[in-house]
C-alpha cells in the first residue's frame, strides 16, 4: 500500500505504521491522507462491509502504530475500549495502553512532577485548554536514558511515554510546558534549537513515534521499530 506500511491485519482491524508527514484525515489542503489511503485500499481488496473507520489519531508529524477499524460495528467495540477511563478501576482490562518514544530537550530534573514513582519515572499531571475549558490531563514517563550532543552544549533524554489521558498534541504540549521540548517539534518546541540540530545532525521531522499499542480485550499487541531518523538520537 502506497506510503503506509501494514503492521497487521484481521477481520476487524487493520494496523498501521504510519509515517511522519502523513495527515490521519482529509479535508481542505490536504492532498494524502491515511482515511483516503486506506478507503482506496478497501475499495480494490476488500468488500464494503469492511470499509475503513478511524478510531483514534495520530499527529500529522507523529509516526508509529496506529489502528483503523472495518467496518461500523468493530469501529463501536473499539471506541468503547479507546473512550475507557482509568479512573474507572472496572474499565482498567478495557483501556489501550498507547506507549510512545520521544527525544527531548533534557534540564537536570523534571518540573511539574507531581508524583515520584521509582527513580526515572514519574506522572505529569496539568491542565490543558480544551475548547475554553481546563480539563486534567496525565502522561506517564520513563527515561530511558540521557545523552549529549558536546558540539552545541545540548544535554537531551530519551522517553518512554504512556498518556493516560487523550488531550490535542498532549505530549508534546506536556514536556514543552516542563521545559523538556521535543527535538524538531516545531509548534511547541525549541526553534533555536531546532535549527541548530538542522545542521549538525540533518534533523526535519519531530522526534515522537508512536511504538507500540496493547488491547488485552481484542488480544492485540502491536510494535513498530522508530524510523531512520531518530537513529542519531538514540
Amino acid at each position: 500500500m502506497k506510503n503506509i506500511e501494514i503492521l497487521c491485519e484481521d477481520d476487524l482491524s487493520i494496523i498501521i505504521n504510519k509515517p511522519a508527514g502523513l495527515a490521519v484525515q482529509g479535508g481542505e489542503g490536504v492532498k494524502s491522507s491515511v482515511d483516503k489511503i486506506l478507503a482506496e485500499y478497501f475499495t480494490m481488496h476488500a468488500d464494503s462491509s469492511a470499509v475503513p473507520l478511524l478510531v483514534h489519531r495520530l499527529d500529522k508529524d507523529t509516526s508509529g502504530v496506529m489502528l483503523i477499524a472495518k467496518g461500523r460495528k468493530a469501529a463501536a467495540g473499539f471506541s468503547r475500549c479507546f473512550g475507557a477511563s482509568y479512573s474507572d478501576g472496572s474499565c482498567l482490562e478495557r483501556k489501550p495502553v498507547k506507549l510512545y518514544t520521544a527525544v527531548c530537550a533534557s534540564s537536570e530534573t523534571y518540573a511539574a512532577v507531581k508524583e515520584r514513582l521509582k527513580q526515572d519515572e514519574g506522572v505529569i499531571i496539568d491542565k490543558l485548554m480544551i475548547r475554553g475549558s481546563l480539563k486534567e490531563s496525565r502522561t506517564r514517563y520513563k527515561v530511558i536514558k540521557t545523552c549529549a550532543f558536546a558540539d552545541i552544549n545540548l544535554k537531551y533524554s530519551v522517553l518512554e511515554l504512556e498518556p493516560e489521558t487523550g488531550r490535542m498534541h498532549q505530549i508534546r504540549r506536556h514536556l514543552a510546558m516542563n521545559g523538556n521540548p521535543i527535538l524538531g517539534d516545531d509548534k511547541y518546541g525549541d526553534f533555536k534549537l531546532n535549527r541548530k540540530l538542522r545542521k549538525l545532525t540533518g534533523l526535519k521531522h519531530l522526534l515522537l513515534h508512536a511504538s507500540r499499542l496493547i488491547i488485552k480485550e481484542y488480544k492485540i499487541d502491536a510494535a513498530s521499530p522508530l524510523p531512520e531518523y531518530f537513529k542519531p538520537y538514540v
